[in-house]
């Protein structure tokens, strides 16, 4: 598949990170492509007035916009990663670009905003609430999709929380809408975070929106919790992929003398661990939760035992590349006679891969859903 994004008389060459193992998966959409040709024919990329560009998975909408003063907020690390690859591959600076992570709302006030419009609408509501306050009523607010994974409620939640909203006509299907800000609009949308208890380790745990399993304990993830390794000794272990840091804190429960790093892409994710953290009054543990790309950083064999609960889909993409990422970061990572413990659905056939990839498996439980995986380094 090409990986070039054709604009009139501009192309640009563009990857996703991490990679699909096959090359095969683009990182731009249709929606991305709507988005920039309609910006073209309004003439807004020609302007120098400051820009806000929210959810941009790969970098594509900011890579088509070079030389604007542009906020790039987002809530996912690999995203930027992909951003800073994709600038670079097209001999771009990132000279202009302001990072904003989710948790936080930018910096300044902005004359135009581009909204790929995300997969939870949790997020994507307290997103807006947080647009309210960078925005005013000359702002113009393009708001893109493709129609299949856009459901009639995120448009209504730009109406109810921003203003009037028109949608356009759909083109490869993909779909538009256009936004006026109404100051007056009600910002009283529901509670942000969730609380829920963590059955047999003393645990409550909050949930930012847009974290995995934000409404409560997921079943894969509780059938975990109830096979994570037991030690005195003074273990360093990993949660991959720690999402709001349940199993993070579980282990500190159980392995008072461990050294405990939870990683995750996730921007809200790692900020609702670090509310965990100190709810669960364990600040005073070696417990620390981090963004990142999982355990890319993390020296050969500096680690005794890794937890993962592997997500399956990247923005709207559904596979395994990412898990397998994982598994390899792990098997790296571990120690000799260290281990990796997973859950996954079933119909995925974790055995397989990690047999392939450690030699061994063997399997600690399962249920009519979910199987939990062991392999040793």
């Amino acid at each position: 598949m090409s990986d070039l994004l054709i604009l009139n008389d501009r192309s640009f060459s563009l990857r996703r990170y991490p990679p699909s193992r096959d090359g095969s998966l683009r990182a731009w959409d249709t929606a991305d492509e709507y988005i920039l040709r309609h910006l073209a024919a309004k003439g807004c990329t020609e302007s120098d007035e400051p820009v806000l560009v929210l959810n941009d998975a790969f970098g594509a909408l900011a890579v088509a916009l070079p030389g604007r003063p542009l906020t790039w907020w987002n809530d996912s690390y690999l995203a930027g990663r992909s951003l800073t690859e994709n600038l670079a591959a097209n001999g771009l600076a990132k000279t202009g670009i302001t990072f904003a992570p989710a948790n936080e709302v930018p910096a300044g006030r902005f004359k135009l905003v581009i909204i790929k419009i995300p997969k939870s609408l949790d997020f994507f509501k307290v997103t807006l609430l947080g647009l309210r306050s960078v925005i005013g009523p000359e702002t113009r607010i393009v708001a893109g999709s493709m129609i299949k994974h856009t459901p009639a409620r995120a448009y209504r939640l730009l109406e109810d929380i921003i203003g009037p909203t028109r949608t356009g006509r759909g083109w490869k299907k993909a779909r538009l809408a256009y936004t006026e800000f109404d100051p007056s609009r009600s910002q009283s949308c529901g509670p942000e975070v969730t609380t829920y208890d963590l059955p047999g380790f003393d645990l409550t745990l909050t949930s930012r929106p847009g974290v995995f399993a934000h409404h409560g304990l997921d079943p894969g993830t509780r059938l975990l919790a109830a096979h994570l390794p037991r030690t005195e000794q003074p273990w360093r272990i990993a949660d991959l992929g720690c999402g709001n840091g349940v199993l993070a804190l579980a282990l500190a429960r159980q392995c008072p003398a461990a050294s405990i790093l939870g990683v995750d892409e996730s921007y809200q994710a790692v900020a609702s661990a670090r509310e965990n953290l100190e709810r669960a009054g364990l600040t005073d543990r070696d417990i620390r939760f981090e963004v990142g790309d999982g355990l890319a950083e993390k020296e050969p064999g500096s680690l005794e035992a890794v937890v993962c609960n592997p997500p399956f889909h990247q923005a709207q993409t559904v596979g395994d590349h990412l898990a397998w990422r994982m598994f390899t970061q792990a098997r790296q990572a571990l120690a000799s006679g260290g281990e990796l413990r997973i859950v996954g659905n079933r119909n995925l056939g974790y055995h397989v891969k990690l047999k392939r990839l450690f030699g061994n498996c063997e399997v600690l439980s399962s249920d009519r859903k979910f199987v939990m995986l062991r392999a040793l380094r």
